[in-house]
């Protein structure tokens, strides 16, 4: 499949949650998920010790039951004053505002999630879980997989393929792990995304703070 025709800065600035513009009708080719897969395995890894793995679910009833636990803890995450999207004061009316469409597009998605053609869970096998575990080894653990996936959903961008950065689920990581199979004990799953063809691929980047408001020179 040829590729959207977008520079580096673009497909880095362009890659956003795609949620209302996901097309959950057509189906996605097997074969432009492994590319994505092995774009994906280029990223870094610590001790060049490599322990990321994809669970990418098709099955339709899988998808369907993986999708209502995502529906529940979702209503559990729109409880939480302050943290729900949709409860967060920007500052501005125009900042609100896009916060409120922002939430509604994350509200979409909470009902809509197992009506996705694929659903990937990029995992941890590295035989342990980081429950508990020092801040130094979570994050070499979670730094063998967080790289991956974001490699992972830009190879999708970049094929016009649409992803979702989501962790809700994991409030019944046990669950999740039941339907697909999972090793609990030693297979950590670290996210939940959509995958399915863009309604247009016209995506901006999004507002964000200069710079300059969150650098700290040499000092905090």
């Amino acid at each position: 499949m040829s590729l959207l025709p977008l520079n580096p800065d673009q497909l880095l600035s362009t890659t956003r949650a795609v949620r209302k513009r996901l097309d959950f009708d057509r189906p996605v080719p097997d074969a432009l998920v492994r590319e994505c897969v092995d774009i994906a395995q280029q990223s870094p890894s610590g001790s060049n010790n490599p322990t990321m793995a994809f669970v990418v679910v098709k099955d339709a009833a899988k998808r369907k039951a993986i999708g209502e636990i995502y529906r529940q803890c979702f209503e559990i995450y729109k409880g939480m004053d302050g943290v729900y999207i949709g409860s967060i004061d920007k500052g501005t009316a125009e900042a609100n505002d896009q916060q409120r469409r922002s939430a509604a597009s994350a509200d979409f998605l909470g009902e809509r999630m197992g009506d996705a053609p694929v659903l990937v869970i990029p995992c941890s096998a590295a035989g342990m879980r980081t429950d508990g575990q020092a801040g130094m080894f979570t994050a070499s653990m979670m730094g063998n997989i967080l790289p991956a996936m974001w490699s992972f959903m830009l190879a999708a961008r970049a094929r016009g393929l649409g992803t979702a950065w989501t962790t809700l689920h994991l409030m019944q990581e046990q669950a999740v792990a039941d339907i697909l199979g999972i090793p609990f004990d030693t297979v950590q799953q670290v996210c939940l995304s959509p995958l399915a063809y863009t309604k247009g691929t016209d995506f901006k980047p999004a507002a964000r703070p200069s710079a300059d408001n969150i650098i700290h020179w040499d000092t905090w």
